[in-house]
């Protein structure tokens, strides 16, 4: 089997279940427990998170891989400021080797030492931008050496929760929540109830006539469509 073809498989099965995904539950069932014990040390206070001076609004998902969340930052810095906050942006900067310490800009950034989607929304918005891994390092390099900044938007980091936030958005597509499965077995990071805890589901539709599947995990917040 070509890897073209894997790839093909295992995407039909993460949406719709089969025999691969049932293969792979077992891995799953660790990724769950994974998930969970994470979760739980920072609830029983045996990691601490940071928390920021200013409110922290991060737009993350739960499905692996694209849905849309670097257009709903972009989005979300632009609506800030038009309502006169000073927004500024954290991201990991993927496929960038950061080290020890954080990297902070403005304007044209070099995607090499930013990452793609970084230099993006700092060439879209024009606001500052702060790239780690550990994003606490990066929320606090940004205010450092951007003490205006009033609200941090981190792009991505749903699941890093060393980072303390106010509100949560989670950007998906038309693909829901898939086999509702977690990684391997399915395309979830976490488990599809943790909809159930977030702000905000904002659905990617692709075209205003799309149909988005459900979003799953029952007993919703607030749901807003976009494309």
């Amino acid at each position: 089997m070509t890897a073209k073809r894997a790839s093909t498989l295992l995407t039909r099965q993460w949406q719709h279940g089969g025999w691969l995904s049932n293969l792979l539950l077992p891995l799953s069932r660790l990724t769950a427990w994974e998930v969970a014990r994470k979760r739980q040390r920072y609830l029983d206070g045996s990691r601490s998170a940071y928390r920021a001076p200013v409110p922290v609004v991060v737009i993350g998902n739960v499905y692996v891989g694209g849905t849309g969340k670097t257009p709903m930052v972009i989005a979300t810095v632009e609506a800030l400021r038009s309502r006169g906050y000073t927004p500024g942006v954290v991201s990991r900067g993927y496929g960038v080797k950061v080290g020890p310490h954080a990297r902070v800009g403005l304007g044209q950034l070099e995607a090499t030492r930013f990452g793609d989607e970084p230099a993006l929304i700092a060439r879209a918005t024009g606001a500052p931008v702060s790239v780690h891994p550990k994003r606490a390092l990066a929320a606090q390099a940004l205010l450092q050496a951007h003490p205006k900044v009033d609200v941090i938007v981190s792009d991505d980091g749903l699941q890093h929760l060393a980072l303390a936030r106010d509100i949560e958005i989670v950007v998906q597509d038309e693909r829901g929540v898939g086999n509702g499965r977690l990684l391997p077995a399915g395309p979830l990071r976490e488990p599809a109830e943790r909809l159930r805890e977030v702000d905000v589901v904002v659905t990617n539709i692709g075209t205003p006539d799309a149909q988005p599947r459900a979003a799953g995990g029952g007993g919703r917040p607030r749901q807003v469509r976009m494309w």
